[in-house]
């Protein structure tokens, strides 16, 4: 059986960090989600999807997110139910978020420090080339060298440009 969600959006408020009585950190938020397609009037209409995300990648999720940040996830669809206090049964939809990643740059995020988007649950490198094997000026390194380095240039993606 397959259960895969993967969906980019923004999310419509700051993540509510919470922690159970465990301690185990467990982060919610609302992703807004464009549909592909435009109304009568010619605007957009967005789906808005619950999502949860647990342990220490609500903790970094929270610290690096807020509203209107664009964000990639990927995780799996769950349902549950519980009886309200009203003795209503209530069931909720959710996304549980098992990896993501922050699709702006940092300059858009916090007071204009550039940085290239980030994911979470993924290895960084700190050593100037994106595509690995050292230093970026290190002519011995077997990866190719990056074409965009030290450009200056930003590089314009809109949302229609991405492949999910």
């Amino acid at each position: 059986m397959l259960n895969r969600a993967m969906l980019t959006g923004r999310l419509t408020r700051d993540v509510d960090l919470r922690y159970t009585q465990s301690g185990t950190a467990v982060g919610t938020f609302t992703l807004a989600v464009d549909r592909r397609f435009t109304n009568q009037q010619g605007e957009r209409e967005a789906d808005f999807i619950n999502c949860v995300i647990w342990r220490k990648s609500a903790e970094n999720f929270a610290n690096f997110v807020h509203k209107g940040s664009l964000v990639g996830i990927d995780g799996r669809i769950q349902t549950r139910n519980y009886e309200n206090q009203q003795g209503q049964r209530v069931y909720v939809t959710e996304v549980v978020v098992e990896n993501f990643a922050l699709l702006e740059p940092r300059s858009n995020r916090d007071n204009n420090n550039q940085s290239a988007p980030q994911g979470g649950n993924a290895p960084q490198q700190d050593n100037g080339n994106p595509f690995g094997g050292g230093s970026s000026n290190n002519s011995n390194s077997s990866a190719p060298a990056d074409p965009f380095a030290n450009s200056g240039d930003s590089i314009d993606i809109s949302d229609d440009d991405l492949p999910f």
